[in-house]
């Protein structure tokens, strides 16, 4: 997942353009996904597609002709959706287009203009700092014009007609921990369950921010009642704890399954309510669809340093944050698939587990406590009412123990699925 991380990293990204379509085209090396591109002006709800932005180069060169900034070299340099321009101006008039941190100056920060027709540079404190006087030529050779949006779907069908979402956005040029992480660990994701038998049906998206996932949502809002649970996926290369955002409902089948999950994996997490700001979940939890999405990261945007500066780089994530991020993933993953309801076919006092092989054969020893434990509380809950996540909520077992007792007890036909 790092080297493909680093393999996208210097694609110069966009909301749309032809660095959507070069990243796509990897994915599609891992991954059957299939591109979509909706024109320029389209209406989507309340937003308008907009306009293709391609950047060829950007260049910002000083009195004496130095290179100044060079979006070959670094593609933060120039601020995103950029008109073209090809001007001389004093340095008292570029100053307000050159973007800087005075507090972290070695930094270039990330900034873009989607809506407003603009441009500009971005620069290390210390380069803004010390430019002389004097005229500087400034060149954005791009383009502003009537094209497409361009988005990546792939669809896996389970058993049943349930969908599980999984989305990530792909606009962001250089930035390794909000955004390349989510691609990878996505893609990877993708690549393992295409590999499973499922019960459940998997639509991933790799989409431009807010406008990928309004978009959609306007061309699929016949077919969303499919979507049962959600992920967006971002920030999860960085060595932080996992953090989750719950969907706008809060209690849904999806939020319980990954606090479980998060528990059951053993590394310390957080967990935290729903607020309508941040990635694409607020789209899909917006009140006229309500979908059980959330957020998971490890430590969410605008938390560390790095966020949205050229430190977010390929040395900021790490493999073992990757692996651990996808091995979070197939653990919800295997809870929503085997979360189910069963009805206890033996109901009045407790069924004799020993003459069936279920239960220690000597007493008084403490060897298959927990075995014997999930297979109790798995009988005991078993009412039809409650299903297996509500059921390790409350005994505090982990999920994978107490599916393999309602195997176990099914096998036994003690349980029948509901």
């Amino acid at each position: 997942m790092h080297d493909f991380a680093a393999r996208l990293f210097p694609i110069p990204r966009s909301l749309t353009g032809d660095g959507v379509r070069a990243t796509l085209l990897a994915l599609r090396e891992l991954v059957p996904l299939s591109f979509h591109e909706v024109p320029s002006g389209t209406q989507v709800f309340d937003w308008t597609v907009p306009q293709e932005w391609n950047l060829r180069r950007a260049v910002l060169r000083g009195p004496d002709g130095t290179v100044v900034a060079d979006s070959d070299e670094r593609n933060l340099q120039v601020v995103g959706y950029s008109t073209p321009v090809r001007t001389r101006l004093p340095l008292a008039e570029l100053r307000p287009r050159l973007h800087s941190l005075p507090d972290r100056p070695d930094w270039i920060p990330y900034r873009t203009s989607y809506y407003r027709e603009t441009w500009g540079f971005c620069l290390p404190h210390r380069v803004v700092e010390a430019l002389p006087e004097g005229d500087y030529d400034v060149e954005i050779d791009a383009t502003l014009e009537s094209g497409s949006l361009s988005y990546g779907e792939l669809f896996l069908p389970g058993s049943s007609d349930d969908e599980v979402l999984v989305s990530c956005h792909v606009c962001h040029p250089s930035l390794a921990n909000d955004n390349l992480s989510g691609i990878a660990v996505s893609t990877f994701l993708a690549r393992e369950l295409a590999r499973r038998e499922r019960r459940l049906g998997y639509r991933f998206l790799w989409i431009p921010g807010t406008i990928g996932s309004i978009t959609w949502l306007a061309r699929n809002e016949a077919a969303v009642g499919r979507v049962r649970h959600g992920l967006v996926l971002a920030n999860l290369g960085d060595p932080g704890s996992f953090h989750f955002k719950r969907s706008r409902r809060g209690t849904t089948e999806l939020d319980r399954a990954v606090g479980v999950a998060l528990r059951d994996i053993g590394e310390p997490f957080v967990l935290e309510e729903f607020v309508p700001f941040g990635y694409d979940e607020r789209q899909y939890c917006s009140p006229g669809f309500d979908l059980a999405v959330g957020l998971l990261s490890r430590t969410p945007w605008g938390r560390y340093p790095q966020y949205h500066t050229s430190a977010d780089d390929l040395s900021f994530i790490r493999p073992e944050a990757l692996s651990g991020s996808l091995a979070a993933c197939l653990k919800i993953v295997e809870l929503l698939e085997k979360n189910l309801r069963y009805r206890n076919l033996n109901p009045r006092c407790e069924p004799q587990l020993g003459k069936r092989g279920l239960y220690r054969t000597l007493g008084g020893d403490d060897s298959g406590r927990e075995r014997e434990l999930a297979l109790l509380w798995t009988l005991s809950l078993s009412d039809g009412e409650h299903d297996l996540l509500t059921i390790s909520e409350r005994s505090k077992l982990p999920f994978a123990r107490l599916a393999e007792a309602a195997a176990a007890l099914v096998d036994a036909q003690l349980l029948e699925p509901l």
